[in-house]
């Protein structure tokens, strides 16, 4: 799972990225506006959001998200502790409120508890289902009638994050940032690699016909029908 952190203050932002290493991938971004631009690219599972930050405040960016539709989980992190400050926040549709100092198990429980809200009831059950495919998220097994599908490398994560993005097309980029992350020095083209692998497995169990791509001049998108 992945985390963008929108903070100014470097050295806390690399702080909080050593607090969920263990967890999560993280992202970073330093001013609002590039908080936005990130969290438009529909591949984080949770934002921590801290609301004195420049160009943009966190309340303008949680008010931009939520305005045009994106509901990522969002917890806001901040030295402001004040009621009005928590409930502005709550209006403008965050998910939870931490101030700082804070504890590294207290974040990682709410970062957990918001992410679990987020994706549904999925999330408690560990597995994603479509059909007789599921996935098992803890063994990293995917299974149709008791017939594992051998995915190799990222092909799981690929297959994963298209089952949670459920009739949503995907662009190639997306699906890069999500599963190498923006900092990889792999090439895009890495994407039709393993979603031609993918499609061979699914196709054994009867299930390649769901997984659908578009392509264009400079197109490519993927999209898992449910």
């Amino acid at each position: 799972m992945k985390i963008l952190i929108i903070e100014d203050d470097k050295i806390l932002a690399k702080t909080i990225q050593q607090c969920v290493r263990s967890n999560y991938d993280t992202d970073c971004a330093y001013d609002g506006e590039e908080g936005i631009l990130y969290a438009k690219q529909g591949i984080y599972d949770a934002i921590v959001l801290d609301l004195m930050i420049p160009i943009l405040d966190g309340y303008e960016v949680l008010k931009t998200l939520r305005n045009d539709k994106i509901f990522t989980p969002v917890l806001i992190l901040t030295a402001k502790d004040e009621m009005k400050d928590k409930l502005k926040g709550f209006r403008l549709g965050a998910d939870d409120y931490l101030i700082k100092p804070f504890n590294r198990d207290e974040l990682l429980a709410r970062l957990e508890a918001i992410i679990r809200r987020g994706n549904g009831s999925y999330m408690n059950q560990n597995t994603l289902q479509f059909k007789d495919l599921v996935l098992d998220l803890n063994c990293r097994k995917a299974v149709v009638k008791g017939q594992e599908i051998l995915l190799q490398g990222k092909q799981f994560d690929v297959l994963e994050y298209l089952m949670k993005a459920q009739n949503t097309i995907l662009t190639k980029e997306q699906i890069f940032d999500k599963i190498w992350g923006f900092n990889s020095e792999t090439s895009t083209n890495v994407i039709e690699v393993y979603t031609s692998g993918l499609r061979k497995e699914l196709k054994k169990v009867g299930y390649d016909t769901y997984l659908k791509t578009i392509r264009g001049v400079r197109l490519y998108v993927v999209r898992i029908v449910f």
